[in-house]
């Protein structure tokens, strides 16, 4: 998949959970040095990182900047989980750059901020409106393997919450090293785990509250 670069396949498929995520690149502004790059997924995994796809409407909108300022108040700390943060939408890098700086709600955003000028990755992931030629607002957490295990989307006038996307990043972590648990409803680290087997069926109460 690619967005704007000739010579790779585009994609015939759409995003499942659970399954790989094809190789893309997308154009992209970068606050940290100002200036343009590209977001290759193959570095991503390559480099061991989870990736965060933060698809929104469009620049310079309304919910958007809420949006982008409330997850860059989370950036560091999924980061520090080892995860690359890029949000995504149809407009162009250099939008990007005009957005970022106009708008002081994004003063602190220091992801990189990627363009799908042509709707490719967006239509992959489920959330290209082509009535619009917008995306609506989806989150996607691809794990270090390259696979596909979160998903979350809105329509065009509800935002998100940065702090949800946090924990369920940092329950995922968790999982992937301890692949025999799940986590329960609003588990945050430290919260006691379940170990699914049939010792467990009708026993979910007992082995939450039960004492260490």
């Amino acid at each position: 998949m690619s967005c704007g670069h000739k010579g790779t396949e585009e994609l015939t498929s759409a995003a499942c959970i659970g399954e790989p995520v094809p190789e893309f690149v997308m154009e992209a502004f970068d606050p940290e040095d100002c200036g343009f790059c590209e977001v290759k997924f193959e570095e991503v995994k390559k480099a061991g990182k989870w990736l965060i796809l933060f698809f929104y409407p469009a620049d310079f909108t309304f919910v958007c900047p809420t949006e982008l300022a409330d997850l860059a108040q989370k950036h560091a700390e999924l980061e520090k989980l080892g995860c690359e943060v890029v949000s995504v939408s149809t407009d162009t890098k250099f939008v990007h750059l005009a957005w970022k700086t106009d708008e002081r709600l994004l003063q602190d955003v220091k992801y990189k901020m990627a363009a799908d000028p042509t709707g490719e990755v967006s239509d992959y992931f489920g959330v290209y409106d082509p009535a619009t030629g917008l995306a609506l607002r989806g989150t996607f957490i691809i794990n270090p393997d390259g696979v596909l295990v979160s998903s979350e989307v809105n329509f065009y006038n509800v935002g998100r919450n940065a702090e949800e996307l946090l924990r369920k990043v940092e329950a995922n972590v968790y999982l992937k090293d301890h692949p025999a648990e799940a986590c329960p409803a609003r588990w945050t680290p430290g919260d006691k785990t379940l170990t699914p087997s049939e010792k467990l069926v009708g026993k979910v109460y007992e082995q939450l509250n039960e004492e260490c």
